[in-house]
């Protein structure tokens, strides 16, 4: 087996190989990319397949695309960063900059692909408006979710078992069944909807008067209509023998309603053209096509609108060269589409709708009408107001004069007074971040951007381990610009959804978590038994997504409906400092009573949580901090309702509580986080 060279000179892309009975095989998410880099005829990255058994890649030899330079590797032999994610996985020329995940990944091979060589608007077009196909991550979007993981997942679980007859059709595939029998909703469709209209008035005109039987007529008018979407998709990938759409339509055209005009289909999977999901698509469709074998025509007849999409792929210029380098033969028997019937959504209740546009998920809902008075009366009512802990160090600061200019936020693009509410932001965090640290610890900052929070945490605790997680990759490469400057050798930078970062660390942390991202860092947090220190933001973003539905807390469930919760949400966001102080005033306990609910629902997991504000209140109009500790992780012997009693004794008091261990001394940091450092010695801190 071919050994990782020291010295990387090139990007290394790391992709899975999993085993099935004894020999080796290539997963799904693998196959994927390996189609793509054929597609591109990318030869930017240095591949290994990674075995988590002693074996080799002699046997998947002819799944490989012949131009591809690659070696095998052990799973224990990977790098730290490569293997606290989940694959696939490319590792910088640095060593320091990981990107993980599908999604990510495929974007990466575009964008390199692209920077090579300018002149590939196909591989461009790939991206698809606004450059943000498969932008929004899984875990929120549940159109990504069902292209990046369900349908390769459900396409896996068939794999297992293809010859169970009594199995039938995933219903992630029903899902995509029934997204591509929906109209296509594109940006400026208006414009191809009347060249469509004009195509099929001329197509009827033609009829008459050729005197063509209804048969005949009926089958070359569905192809004239067919033909448009296609050569309008085709030609947005700039083919030569494909023109472009440019012939003006006729006055009596353009005096047609928009309502009147005829709805667009599908020609690709997220409308007319072809982009990244139906490279992600097609090698798992293929897959399943191929599994079904006797079973097809049985099978088939409810997958009408999936199997005109999988015969229009492969009319795409590249993508035959492309699937026979990977060995995907598409050339495989298809059931006829004609007349088939298609599955309603009674067939298939349980059905999830799949959302019109990338990120709509995280889109605010209409505004309530009315106020969020009666919610808090109701709450109050209830025995449940916004409590907020006394912070514990209000005048900390990080000795700022005397840092590198680059840990400043001065040094970024951004106005004097912004930075320097920034800095006080940054001093409430790391001051937090401080006090739960020991050496040794691996912190996490989540969301990081730029690395306002990570990059100072890396400095002021050079015998901590910083990790850097974002999803931007224009960020990420600013923040180990930076780091670089800097010459710190303690941080590293992943460029992954959170669901694709694996490995433990004992403290998160996240600045401005926008939304459900909170809610998604402190699941993190909760499932590796870490700390978090996090400061909430874009409350109005807050709503029931994939992975989350709101209230959290059983409390807050028993009192609330999640409209009532929303409501909250909504006028949280009213902290801005334009406002009245009366409203603001509301928008704070708004805010408070969201992240009570959080830090309740945290509780049930064994953590104590605080909520509390930053100093000074200035700093940020979302000014929450969100400070959690696992009570485990400390061998502190309290259930959640001795800590309750504990904080309902003390609140207000600035004294607070301490909960030691009982076999533990007061200066070994095993207490519970309630203490105001400004009452402990030096020695306590």
């Amino acid at each position: 087996m071919k050994q990782q060279p020291e010295n990387q000179q090139q990007p290394s892309l790391y992709l899975d190989v999993c085993c099935q009975n004894e020999e080796p095989r290539l997963p799904l998410h693998t196959s994927i990319v390996l189609f793509l880099l054929s597609y591109c005829e990318c030869k930017f990255f240095k591949v290994y397949l990674v075995f988590k058994k002693p074996s080799s890649s002699e046997s998947l030899r002819s799944q490989l695309p012949e131009h591809l330079d690659s070696s095998d590797v052990q799973s224990e032999a990977l790098p730290q960063l490569v293997r606290d994610c989940r694959l696939p996985a490319v590792l910088d020329e640095t060593g320091q900059l990981c990107r993980a995940g599908l999604a990510v990944v495929l974007r990466h091979i575009i964008n390199k692909t692209i920077e090579a060589d300018p002149s590939r608007n196909d591989v461009l077009a790939l991206l698809g408006f606004k450059k943000t196909c498969l932008k929004a991550c899984a875990e929120v979007s549940r159109w990504t979710r069902l292209c990046e993981i369900e349908i390769p997942s459900a396409v896996e679980e068939h794999l297992q078992n293809p010859a169970n007859d009594d199995q039938q059709v995933p219903l992630s595939i029903l899902t995509l069944e029934r997204r591509l029998a929906e109209p296509v909703r594109v940006h400026n469709d208006d414009k191809i909807r009347r060249r469509k209209l004009q195509e099929q008035k001329r197509e009827e005109s033609a009829e008459s008067r050729e005197n063509l039987d209804s048969e005949s007529g009926l089958g070359q008018s569905s192809q004239a209509c067919d033909g448009l979407e296609l050569r309008a998709a085709l030609a947005k990938l700039s083919v030569d023998s494909v023109p472009a759409l440019t012939t003006r339509e006729n006055s009596e055209i353009r005096k047609v309603k928009t309502a009147d005009l005829p709805p667009l289909e599908h020609v690709f999977a997220e409308g007319l053209y072809f982009t990244l999901t139906d490279v992600v698509l097609l090698p798992c469709i293929y897959q399943y096509l191929c599994s079904l074998q006797a079973r097809a025509a049985a099978t088939l007849h409810h997958l009408p609108h999936l199997l005109r999409w999988y015969g229009r792929v492969q009319e795409v210029p590249g993508v035959l060269r492309a699937a026979n380098a990977c060995g995907l033969l598409l050339s495989i028997p298809q059931a006829p589409t004609s007349g088939l019937p298609i599955l309603s959504a009674e067939d298939n209740p349980t059905s999830l709708p799949v959302e019109e546009e990338e990120g709509r998920e995280m889109a605010p809902e209409v505004p309530f009408v009315g106020g969020p008075r009666p919610t808090m009366t109701k709450l109050k009512e209830n025995g449940i107001e916004a409590v907020f802990t006394p912070h514990p160090c209000p005048s900390w600061t990080l000795p700022w004069e005397s840092l590198p200019g680059a840990i400043n936020p001065t040094e970024g693009k951004m106005s004097n007074i912004r930075a320097a509410r920034k800095m006080q932001q940054l001093n409430n965090l790391v001051a937090m971040v401080t006090e739960l640290a020991r050496p040794g610890y691996t912190i996490v900052d989540f969301c990081s951007g730029t690395g306002h929070v990570g990059i100072v945490l890396a400095h002021t605790l050079p015998d901590c381990q910083v990790i850097l997680i974002e999803n931007k990759e224009e960020s990420l490469v600013r923040a180990q610009s930076r780091s670089a400057e800097l010459g710190l050798k303690n941080i590293g930078f992943i460029q992954a959804n959170l669901d694709y970062f694996t490995g433990p660390f004992h403290i998160g942390v996240a600045l401005h978590a926008c939304g459900v991202a909170t809610d998604m860092v402190m699941e993190h947090c909760i499932q590796a038994g870490a700390a978090f220190v996090i400061s909430p933001c874009c409350y109005g973003f807050i709503q029931n997504a994939v992975k989350f539905s709101f209230p959290k807390s059983k409390r807050f469930q028993d009192t609330l409906t999640s409209k009532e919760h929303m409501i909250l949400c909504r006028f949280a966001d009213q902290t801005a400092v334009q406002l009245p102080p009366d409203r603001r005033l509301i928008g704070k306990q708004c805010m408070g009573l969201v992240d009570l609910d959080r830090s309740w629902a945290a509780e049930t997991h064994g953590y104590s949580v605080r909520v509390m504000t930053m100093e000074p209140e200035s700093c940020s109009p979302k000014n929450n901090m969100l400070v959690g500790r696992p009570l485990q992780k400390s061998g502190l012997e309290v259930t959640a309702g001795q800590l309750e009693e504990a904080k309902a004794v003390t609140s207000g008091n600035e004294a607070a509580f301490i909960i030691l261990h009982p076999n533990r001394k007061r200066g070994s940091g095993d207490f519970e986080c309630g203490v105001p450092l400004r009452n402990q010695t030096e020695s306590d801190r």
